[in-house]
């Protein structure tokens, strides 16, 4: 249909008129086609950050001059925008703002921080049911610390075995299986609404606080219930087919960049096969050991070598590592812009956020991030700079991410508004 229904189209007869509802026939045909189409996100961090030095570009807007790292990544610089001068305010502590990243809760190293919800989670909850996988939450090296978060502040565990995501993803059960996994569905149904009876008999004989914060919990078990429902209905609909074989997980936690190319090919399959909308990786380098890299001398660990006390040999050898995940980020792009829906790419649905929790992991520093934007429909292709000692907030550009997706929302975290200086295409 090329000419769409008017809103106040009515249905006719026998004296009898009945206003339509909203239909999609109401919108143009290429409204339709573009509604139709959904965009994702793929939020990356590594823990250990780079070297500063060799990440920021000098000069800003679109005419800046690309620093040593982001040569690496050339081939695709119309398709990215790259921050200096951001973070996240009042987020400290070192290390431990690394589960942060996508929360921006402030101050991670005190002895009653509680996180937030993450970045990925918000998107979950607003539309993870239009999918068979809410989220997918991923690390290398970890299965502890975690960039995805619930409302409530919990920890969601990542997975670093891609073989038993891809599995998860990909392979079908069989008759009997199925039947078990519904069964599972449909105990833990039954669980939530014995605990909410349970709740209800308590909530008539506490304080006024504790009935807000029933009512919170209510509304938790209440959208757990919905995406349980949700979630039955997609253990009867077959998985998508594939033609990549089954990844092989490296056995060493030296193979780190393998693994890390691993979790990028598990991320663009779930991606092209519309199985996650949301997908997390934390790199996490701080318990990894002396890394094994393909024609490279690496002596000491990864963590030892980002605190390298401005030694020029430890420097060497982290500026090795950094190129590599440089690399590794160029070719996860140029997968995504190689991979077509309809008349775009995946890269173009795609928004691939990449960046570290520290500015510099060999002081500590949770200023002036290292953080870059590739894809997802945005005017790319610049450096926009803000105050190195004045930082702007990093959460007005999940707030921009956040609208990228179609999510009604003008606030997250710590946020201002909407990332300065980044258009839509």
């Amino acid at each position: 249909m090329t000419t769409p229904l008017t809103r106040r189209s009515l249905l006719k007869g026998t004296g009898v008129a009945l206003a339509l509802p909203f239909l999609e026939s109401m919108q143009p045909a290429l409204a339709r086609t573009r509604a139709a189409k959904p965009r994702r996100m793929l939020a990356i961090c590594n823990n250990l950050g780079v070297l500063p030095d060799y990440f920021f570009p000098m000069g800003n807007g679109r005419n800046y001059t690309p620093s040593p790292y982001l040569e690496l990544l050339q081939a695709h610089r119309s398709d990215f925008t790259v921050f200096s001068g951001v973070s996240h305010p009042n987020v400290d502590g070192g290390h431990p703002a690394d589960v942060c990243f996508l929360t921006a809760a402030p101050h991670p190293g005190s002895s009653s921080f509680r996180n937030t919800i993450s970045l990925d989670q918000f998107i979950a909850e607003q539309i993870g049911t239009q999918t068979r996988f809410p989220s997918l939450t991923l690390g290398v090296n970890t299965r502890s610390r975690s960039l995805s978060w619930t409302g409530t502040g919990v920890a969601i565990p990542p997975e670093d075995k891609a073989a038993e995501v891809f599995k998860q993803l990909f392979f079908q059960g069989n008759a009997t299986e199925i039947a078990a996994q519904i069964q599972k569905l449909d105990t833990g149904r039954s669980i939530l609404d014995t605990i909410a009876e349970q709740t209800a008999e308590l909530q008539r004989t506490v304080s006024s606080h504790d009935k807000e914060r029933l009512d919170q919990y209510f509304t938790s078990v209440r959208e757990l219930e919905r995406r349980l429902q949700v979630s039955r209905g997609w253990e009867d609909k077959p998985k998508p087919v594939v033609k990549a074989p089954l990844p092989i997980d490296p056995a060493s936690p030296a193979a780190y960049m393998d693994k890390v190319k691993v979790m990028y090919d598990l991320a663009r399959l779930a991606f092209e096969t519309d199985s996650t909308r949301a997908v997390t990786i934390m790199l996490e380098g701080v318990s990894t050991p002396v890394l094994e890299i393909e024609g490279a001398k690496i002596t000491d660990g990864y963590h030892n070598l980002s605190h390298h006390g401005k030694s020029e040999t430890k420097r060497t050898q982290l500026k090795t590592i950094d190129e590599w995940h440089m690399k590794l980020l160029a070719g996860l792009l140029t997968s995504l812009r190689a991979t077509h829906e309809a008349e775009e790419t995946l890269l173009d649905r795609t928004m691939v956020l990449y960046g570290s929790n520290f500015g510099d992991a060999n002081t500590h520093v949770t200023t002036n991030m290292p953080v870059l934007l590739a894809g997802g429909g945005f005017k790319h292709g610049q450096h926009l700079a803000f105050s190195t000692q004045q930082n702007y907030p990093l959460p007005n550009l999940y707030v921009s991410m956040l609208q990228r997706m179609g999510l009604e929302t003008d606030r997250f975290a710590s946020s201002t508004g909407t990332m300065r200086g980044l258009e839509l295409v």
